[in-house]
Order: structure tokens, then C-alpha cells, then sequence
């Protein structure tokens, strides 16, 4: 089934990052973005840096909020969704690199942004250490991770799914956004590199067509693209519409609390 590096890590075949940027950022992602940058306080002016940028759903906001001052950046160790986000006609600029071993200098950028990222990365501290690396002395750092998977009951339910039908490492793939789920948890991981650090728990929701639309997104646009075959997707999507049926409205429409954390932090003297 599903590659365990693959779903602990995030990456996703180019296939899918074409589905994660149409499907997976409207349903999920977009939400999110003008509450970290609120919270980081990002103004026109500054140089900002997303790690972890993906197809760019932060980053693009982020440089909208620029108007054209200043400078923003994206980083990201996938090429296929890096080779999405450069679609864009914002004036970002793009790199591929790991967050572990960033490629600026020390003191280069105001705010370091970093949202739905921080579970993959294969060493968190020494990424985070990184971002305060490159992070200004007056600057400011904001992460956002899921909130614990019970609390998403959609995903808890499709994750059970996904257990029961193709075992533990299909449902890994899901299981693994959700690994900093308490505000306590991303509190200790931030404090171990930044001073002043706060966590914030805001609610979100996930919202998908249909049944079908949510499957689509969740298999095609996400680690288990290459490992879900189409005999496996057409017995999930079967399941799906049978037993999800309670995340819909009277129009097939899909939709359930998804809440994050958001954690703000300042670089240590």
C-alpha cells in the first residue's frame, strides 16, 4: 500500500499536485491563509519566506498583501507542486530545498510562514532552528498544524475507512497531517528554537461537492495517488457514498469541522 516515507513526508507525484491545487486548496486551504498572516502581522515592506510553500496557497496571499513591496519567497522540497505554484503571477520566487537546510542567509526575511508543513518535515527541530536562523532579529514566526484527528470527524471517519478496507498504512496517509495535533505539542516544538511563543486553536471547515469530489481530492491529490489502484478507488469511493453519507447536506454536499493551531513565536536573542 501507501509508501510510509511518502505519507509521513507529504510528497506528492506531479499528478497530484494538479488535483491538490485545483481540488485540495479551494476544500481546505485557502481558508487558512489571511489568519496566519493576520496573526504574523504581515504587512507591505517586509521580506516573508513560506518553508514548506506547496502549490503556494499561502505564498500567494502573502505576496498580494506585499503590494509589490518588499519580497516574498517560496520554498519547497517537491518539485511537482513546486512546478504548479510557479504558475503564478505574483511576484514570488520559488526554490526547491529542504526545510531542514535552507538556502538564505542568516537574518534574511521579517516573517517565516510555514503552514500545514511542519509534520513532514523529517527533522522539526532542526527546521525550526533553521527558520530562526534566517528569521530578522525583530522578526516574527508563524506555523499552523491540524488540530488532532477527532476533532476533524470527516477525516477520523475516512481514515477508518481507509483501515479497514486496505489496512494501517493506507490510513497512515491521513493519519500523518494530524501528528502535531495539540496546542500543547506545537507550544514545546516552537519553544525549543523561539522566545514569546503563543498558540491559538481556530476553527476551520472542509467542504467538498460530493462524496465522490472528497474521495477524488483525498486519494488522487494526496500520497496515496500511486498507491491506490483503480479497482481499490471505485471499492473506496463505493464504501464512501454509503457510509459518509451523514457529512452531507440535502444536496450531496460535503462538509465538517476541520480546526487548526496556529503557533506565532519571535526569534531568540
Amino acid at each position: 500500500m501507501t509508501d510510509d516515507n511518502s505519507a509521513a513526508t507529504g510528497r506528492v507525484v506531479p499528478s497530484a499536485a494538479e488535483v491538490y491545487e485545483t481540488f485540495f486548496v479551494p476544500a481546505l486551504f485557502a481558508q487558512w491563509a489571511d489568519r496566519v498572516l493576520d496573526l504574523a502581522d504581515v504587512t507591505p515592506g517586509q521580506d516573508v519566506l513560506d518553508v514548506g510553500c506547496g502549490t503556494g496557497a499561502l505564498t500567494r496571499v502573502a505576496a498580494r498583501r506585499l503590494t509589490g513591496t518588499g519580497s516574498c519567497t517560496g520554498l519547497d522540497v517537491n518539485p511537482g507542486m513546486l512546478a504548479v505554484a510557479r504558475r503564478s503571477a505574483e511576484p514570488i520566487t520559488w526554490h526547491e530545498g529542504r526545510a531542514e537546510s535552507l538556502p538564505f542567509d542568516d537574518s534574511s526575511f521579517d516573517r517565516v510562514l510555514s503552514q500545514f508543513a511542519l509534520m513532514f518535515f523529517e527533522d522539526r527541530a532542526g527546521s525550526l532552528a533553521e527558520m530562526g536562523r534566517v528569521l530578522r532579529p525583530a522578526g516574527v514566526v508563524a506555523v499552523s498544524t491540524w488540530a488532532r484527528l477527532e476533532e476533524s470527524p470527516g477525516y477520523h471517519a475516512m481514515a477508518d475507512l481507509l483501515e479497514r478496507l486496505f489496512g494501517r498504512n493506507a490510513a497512515d496517509a491521513l493519519h500523518a497531517p494530524f501528528a502535531i495535533g495539540r496546542a500543547e505539542q506545537l507550544s514545546a516544538i516552537l519553544g525549543e528554537a523561539f522566545d514569546h511563543v503563543a498558540v491559538v486553536r481556530a476553527e476551520g471547515t472542509a467542504r467538498f461537492a460530493s462524496i465522490e469530489a472528497w474521495v477524488h481530492t483525498e486519494i488522487r491529490g494526496w500520497t496515496l495517488a500511486e498507491t491506490i489502484d483503480d479497482g481499490q478507488y471505485a471499492e473506496l469511493l463505493a464504501a464512501a457514498q454509503q457510509e459518509m453519507v451523514a457529512f452531507t447536506d440535502g444536496a450531496g454536499r460535503v462538509e465538517f469541522p476541520a480546526p487548526a493551531l496556529i503557533g506565532t513565536a519571535r526569534r531568540r536573542p
